[in-house]
């Protein structure tokens, strides 16, 4: 029998989020780390990060007309949990938690050297979705370790995880 729950216990339902890196240029770079992020589409490949208006980071995505999506593995945990404490507004980001910014091929925001896929995006579409905006982008070029394993990617919910067990 199942018994009715509320709106929070449904998302605790959920079994984790993929973490990225979101990284954009502009008037200051920074980077940030989301556990919003998901494919709308596949032709056109479409990925878009959700962002909360009251992170620095909102208003650095909503200026710039493109934004990377960046796949840490499980070895950058240190890396993720700066970019997600920190805020972009006191402290450089990719300093603090001693990241590579490295040139896009095709868009004007930086890459993260360390993380093993780097997803260039163009943005698209901007949706004002309740406590988060989804900035949605056409990936327009990418790249991958040839090491990588998805089973190394790191998932969030209420700690971060991998495919099987917990990160520590």
């Amino acid at each position: 029998m199942k018994q009715t729950i509320s709106s929070d216990e449904a998302q605790d339902c959920f079994s984790g989020f993929p973490v990225v890196l979101g990284s954009v240029g502009g008037s200051k770079d920074n980077v940030i780390t989301l556990a919003m992020c998901h494919v709308f589409s596949f032709k056109p490949a479409l990925l878009g990060v959700g962002i909360a208006p009251k992170r620095f980071s909102h208003a650095l995505f909503k200026e710039s007309k493109d934004f990377a999506i960046n796949i840490p593995d499980k070895k950058m945990l240190r890396a993720v949990e700066i970019c997600g404490s920190k805020s972009g507004r006191k402290v450089d980001k990719f300093e603090a938690a001693g990241l590579t910014r490295e040139k896009a091929e095709k868009i004007g925001s930086p890459l993260v050297a360390e993380c093993p896929v780097n997803i260039e995006c163009v943005k698209v579409k901007e949706i004002e979705a309740g406590d988060h905006t989804w900035f949605i982008g056409e990936v327009v070029a990418a790249r991958r370790d040839a090491s990588y394993r998805t089973a190394d990617m790191l998932l969030y919910w209420g700690e971060y995880r991998v495919i099987g067990g917990l990160v520590k």
